[in-house]
């Protein structure tokens, strides 16, 4: 559930950014890949921080 609730909070800030980058008239191939990495990001520190420990025996 708290994967979910950051992977929507983190889709919230990149559609942010890409709005604020349309309106700065950047080219649309650069928005995708900066769209992407973000994307990437967003999965890396999701899963970081929302991971359950492993149980020590």
């Amino acid at each position: 559930m708290s994967f979910g609730l950051y992977s929507l909070g983190f889709a919230i800030v990149i559609a942010g950014l890409i709005y604020a980058a349309y309106l700065l008239h950047m080219p649309a191939h650069w928005i995708l890949v900066g769209a992407v990495v973000l994307l990437g990001l967003g999965i890396l520190t999701g899963v970081k921080a929302t991971r359950q420990k492993d149980p020590v025996d």
